[in-house]
């Protein structure tokens, strides 16, 4: 009898374990299914926002296309009067602005010298580095032409003959 109350209270643990799980699992599925309809709702309402623009954005083409067709005698002289005002300032400020900008510009003839001169410092340069290169090899080929005195006979040989004659700077 004992054995069989122990299965009987151990099926009803197992069954409380079971049920609490179930309740949370509820739980989490319900709170899914509210944010689920929370982003539905901002959807519809981002759609309508964005229908509504696109009636004031045809409202506002249609209403442009109607202005644009209708005849000179149709319009009333204060407008067209506006209107020519508008352009002749429009042109007056174009004008304007264009001289300030072609005053800002350098002149193209002093570009090109500038850039002459530029191209002429460049090559000064590289003659420059070419000489000094030759001048280098000359150098190191006179060295290894020269005997090295002092190896072979054992003797000191005097600073003043191992150092290299000066060589004439050419100055640009």
């Amino acid at each position: 009898m004992l054995i069989s109350v122990a299965m009987i209270c151990s099926c009803q643990k197992q069954d409380l374990d079971t049920e609490q799980q179930f309740a949370r699992r509820k739980t989490e599925l319900d709170a899914r299914e509210n944010a689920l309809v929370e982003r539905e709702k901002e959807v519809a309402l981002k759609e309508t926002a964005l229908k509504e623009r696109e009636n004031a954005l045809a409202k506002s083409r249609k209403a442009a296309t109607n202005l644009g067709t209708i005849p000179p005698d149709a319009q009333p002289q204060a407008t067209i009067r506006d209107a020519a005002e508008a352009k002749a300032e429009r042109d007056k400020i174009i004008q304007q602005f264009s001289a300030e900008i072609r005053a800002q510009l350098p002149d193209p003839e002093q570009l090109k010298a500038a850039r002459a001169e530029k191209d002429r410092l460049t090559q000064e340069r590289l003659a420059e580095r070419q000489r000094r290169r030759e001048e280098s090899q000359g150098q190191e080929q006179y060295k290894l032409q020269q005997p090295q005195k002092g190896w072979m006979s054992g003797a000191a040989v005097s600073p003043a003959l191992e150092a290299p004659s000066p060589t004439p700077s050419a100055t640009p």
